[in-house]
């Protein structure tokens, strides 16, 4: 049982980034509202977001599939600073508190315990 929530676990959270990447690159002006700061009118660093956080649902969907539960928990416990550093960035730069805490650290404690089950099967 614990083998299956953790591997769902980290299978839902590397597809949520995965959609939120493509959001970035295929409707930026919201996926940046849905961030918690204002975008500007440069798209590039939107779309660089997008190819970013792709990226990263791939990797660890591939780390899944091919090198397994261990890889992927030290995969997802270093990414975890990705939220963490949005959190720092939407409250460093107007966003509400809401969101910052409500979305990017929750989303980082979220990684951390998908982490923590992969270490644990």
């Amino acid at each position: 049982m614990l083998t299956a929530i953790a591997y769902g676990l980290a299978i839902l959270l590397n597809l949520m980034i995965l959609f939120i990447g493509l959001r970035f690159l295929f409707a930026p002006w919201a996926a940046a509202a849905g961030y918690g700061v204002p975008a500007t009118k440069d798209i590039a660093y939107l779309t660089i977001k997008g190819v970013r956080d792709s990226s990263y649902g791939l990797v660890g969907l591939a780390l899944l599939a091919f090198a397994g539960a261990q890889a992927e928990a030290w995969f997802m416990l270093v990414v975890a600073l990705v939220p963490l550093g949005d959190t720092v960035v939407v409250l460093r730069n107007g966003g509400t508190k809401a969101v910052a805490f409500g979305v990017h650290f929750a989303t980082a404690v979220a990684v951390l315990v998908s982490a923590a089950l992969l270490f644990a099967v």
